[in-house]
């Protein structure tokens, strides 16, 4: 139960993620989220909506284990996996705020999973 909450949260983060970096990622919400100048955001924004793009797998991948159910043990491993991940190369690429905004739920995540919590 917990674990699934909290694969639920991670995949919330990921879909607002997916919001910011697609639809809010040349506005000033957008900027103050990735410290980011209005000349390099607009330069940018095609980047940024591709990389929302595939924020917005891992969030459906999550999903999907969590429609699943008992059965979406493995998909929720797997993506739990593939989501911190993805945290620890930004967080080493881009800047620390990655590892507890993304990296952090996800290892919390994946271990009551693994423990079935």
């Amino acid at each position: 139960m917990i674990g699934n909450i909290l694969v639920g949260l991670v995949a919330l983060i990921h879909v607002y993620i997916v919001y910011l970096e697609m639809v809010l990622w040349d506005t000033p919400r957008g900027h103050k989220a990735f410290n980011l100048t209005p000349e390099f955001a607009s330069a940018s924004k095609v980047l940024a909506a591709n990389q929302g793009l595939y924020n917005g797998f891992l969030a459906a991948g999550l999903i999907w284990g969590l429609y699943l159910g008992a059965a979406g043990f493995q998909v929720k491993v797997f993506f739990l996996l593939c989501v911190a991940v993805a945290g620890l190369y930004g967080a080493a690429t881009v800047g620390r705020k990655i590892l507890l905004i993304q990296t952090v739920p996800a290892v919390v995540g994946l271990i009551a999973v693994w423990l079935g919590w």
